[in-house]
């Protein structure tokens, strides 16, 4: 049960080695310590380096004899995600958790360097694209898990195929909710294809609920209301915390704050929106993310769905 689960509560990280994208602030930040503190080897997946220097300090200042790397990575460039995963292919033959939790929120519009709309660009393509090349790193770890964090804002967006790139219109939160959306139908999918494998490892998702940090300081709205109605980063990253440790977590489950419309809370299993659980735009979206990443997955397609 996680009713009452908390930082407290997380299991001995000991032996684990764990990627944690956007760990310079934040939920990412929060994360990073937490499992730092319990014995993980952590890297922190980042595009600042000075940024994520300065969030490494911090957590040797907190925990000393941590164990944190920083390694770049810009998840608006497959450049960028091909060398990081091909730097940490070198080093490493493990990877116990992968925490897609870097996220850009309602920016204006912009395109990634290979021409993706941003948010889908980063959100989702980006995150697609590592897990794929890190794949074979965590099929070899057993009990492994990839946890891709994603938004209340998903349960209003719907992906646009036709336009996924917002080459013909383009609406901040649109884009932002369709980026999120995204995001649990990469974690349905991915879990069916591993389960038709005798793989262990395992993909799950997690929310914030509302929670004050950076990411909607594009949305003066949503800064202003922050301090009056977000909970502190350590209470947001509980969510992701369960999702990657806690031994009950469920293939394709999703993790949020159990306060009033998940706002805010103690984590707990939420639900994803019927557009989440959908079998073929979950097939679609993997195909064409493939496709525009050029990376696959070494993965079956699983049998269509009676």
């Amino acid at each position: 049960m996680s009713s009452h689960w908390t930082a407290s509560s997380i299991p001995d990280q000991r032996g684990r080695r764990v990627i944690i994208t956007g760990a310079n602030s934040g939920i990412g930040y929060e994360t990073a310590l937490a499992l730092a503190s319990c014995g993980a080897k952590v890297i922190l997946a980042c595009r600042s380096r000075s940024k994520a220097e300065e969030a490494q300090s911090r957590i040797f200042a907190a925990v000393p004899g941590a164990s944190v790397e920083f390694r770049p990575l810009d998840l608006m460039s497959l450049a960028s995600i091909r060398a990081f995963a091909e730097g940490f292919r070198t080093d490493c033959t493990r990877l116990d958790l992968l925490c897609n939790n870097a996220g850009i929120m309602m920016v204006p519009r912009q395109r990634t360097e290979d021409g993706f709309e941003a948010q889908i660009g980063t959100n989702h393509l980006g995150h697609f694209a590592l897990t794929g090349l890190l794949l074979d790193r965590l099929l070899a770890t057993e009990g492994s898990r990839v946890v891709n964090v994603s938004s209340l804002a998903h349960r209003r967006a719907r992906i646009k195929f036709d336009d996924l790139n917002s080459r013909r219109s383009y609406s901040p939160m649109g884009a932002y909710g369709q980026s999120k959306l995204a995001n649990l139908l990469f974690t349905v999918e991915l879990e069916r294809r591993l389960r038709a494998t005798a793989a262990t490892t395992l993909a799950a998702a997690s929310h914030p609920g509302w929670t004050a940090t950076n990411l909607q300081s594009n949305v003066r709205l949503f800064a202003a209301l922050n301090p009056f109605f977000g909970q502190r980063c350590p209470m947001g990253a509980l969510p992701t915390l369960y999702a990657a440790t806690s031994p009950h977590v469920a293939g394709a489950g999703y993790y949020g704050p159990g306060g009033f419309g998940e706002l805010r809370g103690l984590p707990k299993r939420v639900r994803m929106t019927r557009a989440a659980h959908d079998p073929g735009a979950a097939a679609q979206l993997w195909d064409v993310s493939e496709q525009l990443t050029g990376v696959r997955f070494d993965l079956p397609a699983p049998r269509p769905e009676p």
